[in-house]
């Protein structure tokens, strides 16, 4: 099967497959927090570092949501890692909202304080990566038309790890579970890993 994105056959592919092939994808639950002090808690399966020294994470938003908005008001984020037994908390948080309401509060999540940024981390999460922001990026098909799509670059200036999870001096990513964002209403989970060493020419 070969399609145009635009031209697919809906009586054969009535969803778009796009997200079930770029799978499996992190989510980055990403808590902002306005010019106001509204906390906004919201999870973007479009989500992934791209770098690492210095340590650069980076989420795109599909139209202009309160994570963008508070964000490009403060200028802070942070990236708390969403894990299997925090499954639910985090379909809670993806609802829509009227702006300033608190998914944190709908959702039952306590928050914790970082300590390089405003935004709260979620406390039962493992791992939270506290973020100032470099850019914001506006989207553009290949012919220079606008999509309502915006990148949300940020530099990590904290890390918080919980100390369990932290074997031999290596953070035991399995351990933790992390869930990841597949097509349609599908997640993944880690729950095991294996090594490969690189090539060295």
């Amino acid at each position: 099967m070969f399609y145009e994105p635009e031209k697919r056959d809906k009586a054969l592919l009535p969803h778009d497959p796009f997200k079930a092939i770029v799978a499996p994808r992190p989510i980055g639950w990403i808590t902002s927090m306005s010019a106001k002090g509204e906390i906004n808690l919201a999870p973007y399966s479009f989500f992934n570092g791209v770098n690492s020294r210095p340590n650069l994470v980076m989420f795109a938003s599909e139209n202009y949501k309160d994570s963008v908005a508070f964000i490009e008001e403060t200028g802070e984020f942070v990236c708390s890692l969403a894990t299997y037994d925090l499954r639910h908390e985090m379909n809670e948080t993806a609802a829509p909202l009227p702006r300033g309401v608190n998914e944190m509060v709908r959702a039952g999540l306590a928050p914790a304080p970082s300590r390089m940024v405003k935004p709260p981390r979620v406390a039962a999460s493992p791992c939270a990566l506290e973020c100032k922001m470099t850019q914001i990026v506006p989207m553009q098909t290949f012919d220079g038309e606008p999509v309502d799509c915006h990148v949300v670059f940020g530099q990590v200036v904290g890390v918080y790890i919980d100390d369990r999870f932290i074997v031999d001096g290596l953070l035991d990513t399995a351990a933790m579970a992390p869930i990841a964002r597949c097509g349609y209403d599908q997640y993944a989970t880690v729950s095991g890993v294996f090594a490969m060493q690189r090539p060295l020419k």
